[in-house]
């Protein structure tokens, strides 16, 4: 079957979806769940298979890490799916409603996408995820996986049709593409048949998406974070925060990459820093005026201010005061999440209102930018563009909405 095929089948399989009360959709997350649990051993076998042929072809160790399952990760995601079944339903959720001078009533409502395809790499994670956040909005979801993770994306598949299969609902809700270059091209040329295309992954997968697909696309992921600490800031406050946003999960795209330090606390703030740091394992690269204060730093490139690292490195460098760092900030950010250590609430008002940013931070690590730390129960990705949604996507971004209109004999 074609993907332009696989899609058509979602449609139709979509429409029975979204007439489906919640109660329905809601046990077939459930059902998800107790598969996947049922067929944790094929499951993880699978994945074990993934992860050795990812060792043979010498892939890098953050994407191994990333493609890796075990049985607590996958404990993990079966709660996931369960918090997520959890969830208030919002399918149907009145938004507004006005009357009109002649008497015409409009309510806005919430409704599903309709069909929303998934580009990705190497995390099998994202295969349960998007399925069952597409699922609880009422979408049916196409999933283009990495080939590293084909047989893991395959049993997770089989296991989430199965569990639709339990709870009465079509298995053309989920499916998995073929892991080929070929597919994403179809999948990003199904315009009419697609609602929404969603990538995630590094920079390049991100960029190709964007440039090639017909379909409506939210960028989303690519995260150059930064942590700017400013001259009024609790320098001790500073050192823990920037150990989490950078050591806690760098392989994230809420991670900190580069460090920014104002001159005037420099001398004060880096040599610790820096120690606690190099002895959490990260790697720095550093400015000229930086290094003298950091041991075992090396010099860094203008290509360390763009890097998106995900891994244990971090670029260093020193701004003269405020506006400086907003200028870096700038020319080098993502739009994903930025952090200001100060005590100063005049200068965090500024940097609130002046940094062009999903998510702006004062005195807190980037790593909340998550729709679960937000509160969301999940999130499908973090959006850093402007239209439709922006910063962690959960349920309601998912949807859109349409006006339902109430006469008695207008005409206009």
């Amino acid at each position: 079957m074609s993907v332009r095929e696989m899609a058509a089948t979602a449609r139709q399989a979509q429409r029975r979806l979204e007439v489906a009360p919640a109660a329905q959709r809601n046990a077939a997350l459930l059902a998800i769940a107790t598969v996947i649990e049922e067929r944790s051993e094929q499951i993880l076998t699978a994945n074990a298979r993934d992860v050795a042929a990812a060792q043979e072809a010498g892939l890098p160790a953050p994407m191994i890490a990333r493609l890796r399952l075990d049985g607590p990760k996958l404990a993990g995601v079966v709660q996931g799916v369960r918090s997520v079944a959890a969830l208030p339903d919002i399918l149907g959720e009145e938004l507004a409603a006005w009357e009109r001078p002649n008497g015409l009533k409009i309510r806005r409502v919430r409704v599903p996408m309709g069909v929303i395809g998934i580009i990705y790499e190497a995390r099998p994670g994202v295969t349960v995820d998007a399925g069952v956040l597409c699922l609880k909005a009422g979408s049916a979801v196409l999933l283009k996986g990495g080939k590293e993770a084909a047989h893991s994306n395959a049993a997770l598949g089989s296991a989430m049709n199965e569990g639709l299969a339990r709870a009465g609902l079509p298995g053309e809700l989920v499916q998995i593409l073929p892991a080929t270059r070929e597919a994403a091209t179809e999948l990003m040329n199904a315009y009419g048949l697609v609602d929404l295309l969603i990538p995630r992954g590094g920079a390049g997968l991100i960029k190709a998406t964007i440039e090639q697909s017909k379909v409506p696309v939210i960028e989303t992921g690519t995260g150059v974070c930064h942590v700017y600490v400013h001259e009024a800031a609790d320098l001790a406050m500073a050192e823990r925060v920037i150990l989490n946003a950078k050591c806690s999960n760098p392989a994230v795209c809420n991670a900190a990459e580069t460090l920014l330090v104002d001159r005037a606390v420099a001398e004060r703030f880096l040599p610790a820093a820096g120690e606690a740091l190099r002895s959490a394992g990260v790697r720095l690269r550093a400015c000229e005026a930086a290094l003298p204060y950091l041991l075992e730093a090396e010099p860094a490139t203008e290509g360390d201010w763009a890097a998106e690292y995900l891994d244990l490195t971090l670029a260093v460098k020193i701004t003269d005061g405020f506006d400086d760092a907003l200028a870096h900030i700038a020319r080098y950010g993502t739009k994903h999440s930025e952090a200001i250590i100060t005590a100063d609430d005049a200068i965090a008002a500024r940097f609130f209102r002046e940094v062009d940013a999903a998510a702006i931070y004062q005195n807190a690590s980037t790593r909340f930018t998550d729709g679960g730390e937000f509160g969301f129960g999940a999130e499908i990705g973090i959006s850093t563009q402007k239209l439709h949604a922006r910063g962690p996507m959960g349920l309601a971004e998912l949807t859109t909405y349409k006006y339902l209109l109430r006469g008695n004999g207008q005409v206009r």
